[in-house]
């Protein structure tokens, strides 16, 4: 059974940083890619980055350049560097893997 746990999110100022990690279990972590998306109150959930297998790395046009997908097979573990954040990326975000999703974990951009 996959299961798929996000933390770090939480309350940050505008321009601030946070760091979401999002562990998999269940699977072999290392033979597929994995996704970030988000879904702001009232929005849809949208896709705001991928990672491949090999390391190739795709972002939304909305985050690219301040947040950065990466992975760590030996921890099982994907992560999403959020830098200069911004009101506008409050949303709850979510780790997708073969099709399996985390319960999300809040990020709240505010002064």
């Amino acid at each position: 059974q996959v299961q798929l746990v996000e933390s770090g999110g939480g309350l940050v100022q505008p321009g601030g940083s946070l760091r979401l990690s999002c562990v998999v279990s269940g699977s072999i972590f290392s033979a597929f890619g994995t996704d970030w998306y988000r879904q702001a109150p009232g929005k849809q959930r949208e896709w705001v980055a991928s990672i491949t297998v090999g390391g190739s790395t795709n972002y939304a046009d909305s985050v690219k350049g301040r947040f950065t997908i990466s992975r760590d097979n030996a921890k099982s573990t994907v992560y999403l560097q959020m830098n200069s954040l911004k009101p506008e990326d409050t949303a709850v975000y979510y780790c997708r893997f073969v099709g399996h999703w985390g319960q999300g974990t809040q990020v709240t951009v505010s002064s």
